[in-house]
């Protein structure tokens, strides 16, 4: 497992792909790790050199003190970049890794060369939602969240015919540090980057999920309007739409690359 001690933390790494391929960073959501991926490392890595990493708080990588801030998850991409002498890159993130997405194109528009927001949101609306998943975690554990998570993240008929892919989703989630997964909700929520669309620079695509309770379809639309140049993919899934609806997601993803 390549760990690369960035000096604020230490994340676990992944490569595919061509080793002169352009690099594309693949970015997790809350509660998932690299893994989420699996599916687009073969499509993905056909043409381009993938980097994956847990975010911090998350699978292998380290667990600095909480909470945390958009601001030092997006720093860790850029220490990553650095460590691994990588001048620009290609991003996709999902959910968090939105987020994350989001911070780099508006404050690091150098180091990116194009963008890939999914299912996410510069903004999660007031405290009391994230404050209150807080407390369960803190008092309950993360296995109290799994049922609820699981039904937002796939829609019915993906979790009837899928159920593999759903255990293995929610095994993650359980096996996810409380601490780690408190600190980015901490970063979620007072996350507020909608001031910040504006100045995203690279060529965006954001992706929404039909059934994705948490950014549904009109907020994607809102956020696309929102940065220059930016275009919004629907796909028939709900919240980690490159699993619920993997072969749309990786033709329009890829497509958007290649273009």
């Amino acid at each position: 497992m390549p760990i690369i001690d960035t000096g604020a933390a230490r994340l676990h790494t992944r490569w595919d792909g061509p080793a002169d391929g352009p690099v594309l960073v693949l970015s997790n959501s809350l509660g998932s790790t690299l893994d989420m991926w699996r599916p687009q490392v073969a499509p993905f890595g056909a043409v381009f050199r993938l980097l994956r990493y847990d975010t911090r708080g998350h699978g292998a990588s380290s667990v600095p003190a909480g909470p945390y801030t958009i601001e030092q998850l997006g720093s860790d991409v850029l220490r990553l970049l650095d460590a691994l002498s990588i001048e620009r890159a290609h991003f996709c993130g999902l959910s968090l890794g939105g987020v994350t997405g989001i911070w780099l194109g508006a404050h690091a528009p150098d180091r990116i060369e194009r963008l890939v927001l999914c299912n996410t949101a510069p903004w999660f609306g007031p405290p009391d939602a994230m404050n209150a998943r807080i407390e369960t975690v803190r008092t309950h554990g993360l296995a109290a969240l799994a049922d609820g998570t699981m039904e937002r993240w796939f829609n019915m008929p993906f979790r009837a015919s899928e159920p593999e892919t759903v255990q293995r989703i929610r095994d993650a989630l359980v096996a996810t540090s409380p601490e780690g997964y408190m600190a980015c909700c901490a970063a979620l929520r007072d996350l507020d980057e909608r001031g910040d669309l504006g100045r995203i620079r690279a060529r965006t695509l954001v992706v929404a999920g039909t059934d994705d309770p948490t950014s549904p379809p009109p907020a994607a639309l809102a956020m696309a309007a929102a940065i220059p140049g930016a275009r919004c993919v629907e796909l028939p899934a709900a919240h980690l739409s490159n699993l619920g609806a993997t072969a749309a997601f990786n033709a329009s993803v890829l497509g958007f690359l290649e273009s």
